[in-house]
């Protein structure tokens, strides 16, 4: 299934902020999991937060890049993206970007993601066509669905 680019309704930066919170919320659940099922021990803080081990936070890492890689690049959905009704196309096809440029999306969230995704937020307004910096370098919109 497709959806043309050009008409694509590309208005949806409060849906991406909610989808955002609904991946990092289950991002962090599923991190701890992860973390335990490796057999990683974490340590606890005198604020009540946990720390994981280099071996914990490695594979954890590994896990978040493969959730947004493979969800976004076959399916153009993460979980956060299903629930707010928005799918990340590619800009020229309007189909699911595929593993290359959702390789590149995802690396860029180092740096969209800076500041809890001010920055990410702040290129999504200024934007024209409402993209994030990791959109921009793989060629993608974020579109309702």
């Amino acid at each position: 299934m497709t959806y043309p680019s050009r008409s694509a309704d590309v208005h949806v930066t409060g849906r991406r902020v909610v989808a955002t919170i609904v991946d990092a919320v289950l991002l962090g659940c599923l991190g701890g999991i992860v973390a335990r099922l490796a057999g990683v021990e974490t340590t606890s803080s005198g604020f009540g937060f946990t720390r994981l081990s280099s071996g914990g936070s490695i594979a954890v890492f590994i896990f978040v890049l493969l959730y947004y890689v493979l969800l976004e690049g076959l399916f153009g959905r993460t979980v956060g993206k299903l629930v707010t009704g928005i799918r990340v196309v590619d800009e020229s096809t309007g189909t699911p970007p595929g593993i290359g440029k959702a390789i590149i999306r995802t690396l860029l969230r180092i740096i969209d993601g800076l500041f809890a995704y001010l920055v990410g937020y702040i290129v999504v307004l200024c934007s024209r066509r409402r993209r994030r910096l990791g959109d921009m370098a793989a060629r993608t919109l974020v579109v309702r669905a």
